[in-house]
């Protein structure tokens, strides 16, 4: 399955030319041409990369950067681009949370070699055999499930919403992301993905002290130890 990236520039010929090469070198773009549109699809879509204008109108880069990291809690790398080449530009991109920083005018094959090597890097901090958050452990190699040295069988949906919410923890995991991960992009149905939700309660809370899975109101769920973001 290709990678799929987010393209948030204003620049649309600019952005024309980045997502025809990418689509080139085997990778799916989505084009947010300012930052209420981009804010938008990264709600309601999972990425494998951001690719960020720093200069928007409105809302800037940093303050996009800064809302992914520190609202929607998302750990999807950043690259963000502008015409700046001042250091201070360059550690407020950082210390927001960017991963990566190319400057204008764009070299495609550098920024294509860049996107390559993050993607390559998130993959390999995120896959694992084992999941583990507090006492819960999932095997997605045996689909064993444990808590607390507890086994707990779950029917097969709860068990692929619960490997979601703990392959993006401590993250927020969007309802239309879990949408997506059941009924593909058939329409999703609220009233059964309230009901599988109660199921996966019942089943790694209930019986313990403990709870690790919590709702963010007005945005979805997640899986963690702490209660942030409630």
């Amino acid at each position: 399955m290709a990678n799929r990236l987010l393209i948030v520039e204003d620049d649309r010929d600019l952005a024309r030319n980045l997502i025809d090469y990418l689509e080139i070198q085997g990778y799916t773009s989505d084009y947010a041409p300012d930052s209420h549109v981009a804010l938008g699809m990264l709600a309601a879509n999972g990425y494998d990369l951001v690719v960020l204008d720093m200069m928007l109108p409105g809302l800037d880069g940093i303050g996009i950067c800064k809302r992914l990291r520190q609202e929607m809690y998302s750990r999807v790398p950043v690259v963000m681009l502008t015409a700046k080449d001042d250091i201070e530009s360059k550690i407020s991109a950082f210390d927001i949370g960017a991963d990566d920083y190319v400057i204008k005018p764009v070299a495609l094959r550098e920024l294509e070699a860049r996107i390559r090597a993050l993607i390559r890097r998130a993959g390999q901090e995120t896959d694992s055999a084992v999941m583990v958050v507090g006492d819960l452990r999932f095997d997605t190699g045996t689909m064993k499930i444990e808590r607390a040295g507890k086994i707990i069988a779950m029917p097969p949906v709860p068990t692929k919403i619960l490997a979601l919410l703990m392959r993006h923890s401590p993250n927020v995991v969007h309802r239309l992301a879990i949408h997506r991960e059941i009924w593909g992009d058939e329409p999703g149905d609220n009233h059964a993905l309230i009901v599988h939700m109660h199921a996966l309660r019942n089943a790694v809370d209930k019986p313990f002290e403990q709870q690790l899975i919590h709702t963010v109101r007005g945005f979805g769920y997640r899986i963690a130890l702490d209660h942030a973001a409630l």
